[in-house]
């Protein structure tokens, strides 16, 4: 576990590596093979002896490894590795932990990708998950069974924003032998998991880390060990499934990556200024920076404050009819964009019960208490929020929620 005083905008600073000519960016390694010049020295790094070697991009690329080191120091990690997507991080590493006839834990508020993935793919594979509300802690220590390998969660929920207790999972799961898994995608240097005794932290590149939503990215960072048996040329899932991450892709996340903490800092003072007025104007809103949001207390105690509470806005509008009404006449006023998605320098917004939690059925979609109205925005960059602001009341008003 490591220090929970870690900052990870100066682990990322501290990163250096020039390229082949005295670049201050690395060089990009567009390549798939790598030459070598004693035939002894392939049979080393094949086998995994051989050090600073590289055999062939679909093991490592060196620009990959630039980017996978980098976000192994902003996660507080021993290690990283880099893939096409956060699903393929999340899949690669279920299917590294769990084998037929092992068992899941999972929050049941997660992304519809990830749900999907849990509830009717692994099934296939013998492999089964008991979805549940992730802060009740009674409830996730009951479902632990012997078959028990994995217990998953996002640290901030994809849509409802949910706040689970690292410390308290870490323990319920180390106590019975049990990985935790913790997708940091909405929350990237405000949570360090690692550090209050996460094993493993996936991302979705793609996201607020990238920030240009130019690019389709994922990674995954924990323990040597672990990186490592992703590898394994025999069991790895990451080798065998072959998530490979473009190069090109990884030089283009690696220039983003360093603006990252400034990044976090805009997107969470505009989204906590459009929380407040929303819910000073007497709309329903939920956001992890509003005192009376029910984790407020827990996610203060585990945050890395100097970032804020995140970009991620909840409203709703309690019905779909004016979801769709506010999102369109926000387009139209140029707030941002009706997208999926989020993280962008411009603000997204989604009703997720229709998109991206659309794979949730509506029953449980109730069940958890996401309503068809809910509108999920991702606040982006804007300099003038205070004028964003009045251009959101302004429609608000036109539908009848202020």
């Amino acid at each position: 576990m490591i220090d929970k005083k870690f900052d990870p905008a100066s682990a990322v600073q501290d990163e250096q590596n020039f390229g082949e000519f005295g670049g201050v960016n690395p060089s990009i390694t567009d390549s798939s093979t790598y030459t070598f010049m004693e035939a002894e020295s392939m049979e080393g790094t094949f086998v995994g002896e051989t050090e600073g070697c590289f055999l062939y991009s679909r093991h490592w690329n060196p620009t990959n490894k630039y980017l996978a080191d980098a976000l192994a120091r902003m996660e507080g990690a021993e290690s990283a590795q880099v893939v096409g997507s956060g699903m393929a991080a999340i899949s690669n590493v279920t299917m590294q932990i769990c084998e037929s006839g092992d068992h899941i834990i999972s929050s049941k508020t997660i992304y519809g990708g990830t749900y999907s993935l849990f509830h009717f793919y692994l099934p296939k594979f013998n492999i089964h998950t008991t979805l549940l509300d992730i802060t009740d802690l009674a409830a996730v220590e009951a479902a632990i069974t012997p078959e028990t390998k994995m217990i998953f969660c996002e640290v901030m929920s994809n849509p409802l924003l949910e706040i689970a207790n690292i410390t308290a999972l870490s323990e319920l799961a180390h106590k019975n032998g049990i990985k935790l898994v913790i997708d940091n995608t909405f929350t990237p240097m405000i949570f360090t998991p690692l550090a209050f005794g996460a094993d493993v932290v996936v991302h979705s590149l793609t996201k607020f880390i990238n920030g240009a939503s130019d690019t389709v990215a994922g990674a995954i960072c924990g323990s040597e060990e672990f990186i490592n048996s992703l590898m394994d040329l025999n069991t790895g899932s990451t080798m065998l499934l072959g998530p490979t991450m473009d190069g090109v892709r990884s030089a283009s996340v690696m220039k983003n990556l360093r603006t990252l903490h400034i990044r976090m800092v805009q997107h969470s003072k505009n989204a906590l200024f459009i929380a407040e007025s929303l819910q000073a104007d007497g709309v329903s809103v939920r956001y992890a920076g509003l005192k009376d949001h029910p984790s407020y207390e827990l996610m203060k105690e585990q945050m890395n404050t100097e970032y804020g509470f995140g970009g991620m806005v909840l409203i709703d509008c309690k019905t779909k009819e004016n979801a769709y009404k506010l999102m369109n006449a926000m387009q139209k006023d140029n707030v941002g964009y009706l997208a999926v998605s989020l993280g962008f320098y411009k603000t997204l917004f989604s009703a997720p019960g229709s998109s991206t939690s659309s794979e949730i059925p509506e029953e449980e979609q109730g069940d958890m208490g996401l309503s068809p109205g809910l509108i999920r925005m991702s606040v982006g960059l804007d300099m003038d929020i205070e004028r964003t602001y009045d251009t959101i009341k302004a429609r608000l008003k036109e539908i009848g929620l202020v």
